[in-house]
């Protein structure tokens, strides 16, 4: 494309230039011809006004010496015969007799070719009645005076025009292939399946819409596959949920060899699915609840979720306790997303203390959130913080990390956040603060309710 507007640009100002540089060449050489013969006769002019007045030969001499013309030896005065006098030849002539009979016969200035130039011969009538022919020498080179220089001027200008249309033609070709380029070239990187290629939405405005709408195409291509590997990594979690039921009655299966094969199946299938998750796990965007009557009783849910896994507690001597569910309380979450966080940490409690250990979950509903406590009896986490980011990296000690991340999602995209700390039971307790609004973070909450509590005492001290 670039060399094609370059081609079309140089074709067109040749002719341009050509249409206009010809015909103006041929103007500029006939505008020297004119000027050089203007001034000619204007020398033959200044030698009429004489020979109108007197045909002495001497007064004659003066006046055709006194003209630049005769001084350079370039005028002469032809005077016929006369009556009692001879023919007269003042200056050098360089006409042929032919041309002097023919002008004074028909009394017309004209211009004819002599040897080195054009001798102008202008009639002009004397005192006697007769025709004298005043003899004008024009050189080749007065006639051609300036020229070459305007031609060359002329075609210095016509160069130049080409040039910078070539110039033109070259900038806009490139300003219109490089962002076509630049698409090609992204286009090739996806799809070779680097899903970060992306192009700079710049240049002319179609090439601009086409770059945004790969952009666009290539964002939706790169959220499409994250959520088919989210998709399958939060599937494989909750896989999780029935196998930890699995371990837990192979475990009471007792001794034999079809118990320990049962056992080894049942560990075989959890680093599958570990294998499972850890490969498809991805960044995924958080989840959002949209549309009129989004979200869930979570009331109903932990309730729901407590049933499930009190069966398996009561399997393993543990005391389970659970409050704030007497009512319902609406939160902005879909229902399997609370039912996969629920899961996530019932099921980590359960992988990760040892039987006959207490558990407990508290429903808090306040005015612009919901915090869910689930707390356990266990040895605690020795780290909080790493666990948390193991939850955003990955773990390195046969868990996944994607059962807090998952609680994490949960929680933030409402606003809110989750929190590892001490319970009163002595473990661990996993705190999400869910947002009711979705617009004010839970730092903004607990700040106003501190500053809540300083003005109280303020006002209690006065």
């Amino acid at each position: 494309m670039r060399w094609a507007l370059v081609k079309v640009a140089l074709a067109v100002t040749v002719m341009v230039v050509v249409a206009f540089a010809v015909p103006l060449g041929l103007v500029i050489k006939e505008m020297a011809r004119d000027r050089a013969f203007t001034n000619a006769e204007r020398q033959a002019a200044a030698i009429g006004t004489s020979l109108s007045i007197t045909t002495d030969r001497a007064q004659l001499d003066r006046a055709v010496a006194s003209t630049q013309a005769g001084a350079a030896g370039r005028l002469a005065v032809h005077i016929p015969a006369s009556p009692g006098a001879a023919p007269m030849e003042i200056g050098r002539g360089r006409a042929t007799a032919k041309d002097l009979a023919t002008v004074q016969r028909v009394p017309r200035a004209s211009t004819t070719e002599v040897p080195g130039g054009y001798a102008l011969l202008q009639p002009t009538a004397i005192s006697t009645g007769q025709i004298a022919i005043v003899e004008v020498y024009v050189p080749e080179g007065e006639v051609t005076n300036g020229l070459t220089t305007a031609w060359l001027i002329l075609a210095g200008v016509g160069v130049a025009l080409v040039v910078g249309s070539v110039a033109v033609a070259d900038r806009l070709g490139v300003r219109m292939v490089r962002p076509a380029q630049r698409l090609a070239h992204a286009a090739h990187e996806l799809g070779e399946g680097r899903l970060g290629a992306r192009v700079p939405e710049d240049g002319p405005t179609e090439l601009k819409s086409a770059a945004v709408a790969f952009n666009s195409m290539a964002d939706q291509v790169v959220q499409l596959l994250a959520n088919e590997r989210e998709l399958a990594a939060d599937l494989s979690h909750r896989l999780r949920t029935p196998l930890t039921v699995l371990r837990l009655n192979a475990a009471s299966l007792g001794d034999g060899p079809a118990a320990e094969q049962t056992r080894a199946a049942v560990e075989q299938l959890e680093r599958e699915v570990d294998t499972i998750i850890r490969t498809a796990r991805e960044a995924k965007p958080q989840t959002q609840a949209t549309g009129p009557g989004a979200g869930c009783d979570a009331s109903g849910v932990v309730r729901e979720r407590m049933e499930f896994w009190s069966a398996l507690a009561e399997d393993e001597a543990r005391k389970v306790r659970l409050a704030g569910v007497d009512r319902p309380v609406r939160i902005p979450v879909a229902r399997p997303d609370l039912v996969a966080a629920l899961d996530a940490l019932l099921g980590n409690v359960f992988r990760h203390t040892p039987e006959g250990t207490a558990f407990s979950v508290d429903v808090h509903n306040g005015d612009d959130a919901v915090i869910i406590l689930v707390s356990d009896a266990g040895p605690g986490i020795a780290d909080p913080e790493a666990a948390m980011t193991r939850g955003n990296s990955g773990a390195r000690d046969g868990s996944t990390g994607l059962g807090l991340d998952i609680v994490r999602r949960v929680a933030e995209s409402t606003g809110g956040d989750v929190r590892i700390g001490r319970s009163v039971l002595g473990g661990t307790e996993v705190r999400v603060w869910i947002g009711l609004d979705g617009r004010r973070g839970p730092a903004e909450g607990r700040g106003r309710g501190r500053g809540h509590r300083m003005r109280r005492r303020r006002r209690a001290q006065h």
